[in-house]
């Protein structure tokens, strides 16, 4: 990254909370306003990307946030766009936030567990049906 973007990048997340600071809003004000976590409004204070959704969910983040604070929203989008390389928008940089592989492969835990339950279940039918057998 160049050092031009860099600067750029840090300065945004900077003039937002400056923004934010001047009109005295919270983060807590904003989060409750517009549905975006306070830990993503942190993240987008701080220029930490990949910690937030890619592409039209991070540029409608930053368009609430800039509205809030009574920014010009579509300019803040331009601003945001111009200030960080569009591989940290659009999610060509974003690590994978999901493992997939590990996400469709059945966890050892649940499947232990309903086959002991499943084995209880079986073993608590012969037993009744031995005791009423008896009879």
């Amino acid at each position: 990254m160049s050092a031009r973007v860099e600067r750029s990048s840090r300065d945004f997340g900077a003039r937002l909370r400056g923004e934010r600071e001047a009109q005295g809003v919270t983060l807590r004000e904003i989060a409750d306003a517009t549905k975006v976590s306070v830990a993503q409004l942190e993240a987008l204070e701080r220029n930490d990307v990949s910690r937030l959704p890619c592409g039209i969910f991070l540029r409608s983040i930053v368009r609430s946030y800039a509205q809030e604070v009574g920014a010009d929203p579509e300019a803040t989008v331009r601003d945001f766009v111009s200030s960080f390389p569009q591989g940290a928008i659009d999610g060509a940089t974003h690590p994978t936030k999901i493992d997939y592989e590990k996400a469709t492969t059945p966890r050892r835990g649940v499947l232990g567990v309903s086959l002991v339950a499943i084995a209880l279940l079986a073993l608590t039918g012969i037993l009744l049906w031995l005791w009423l057998g008896r009879e």
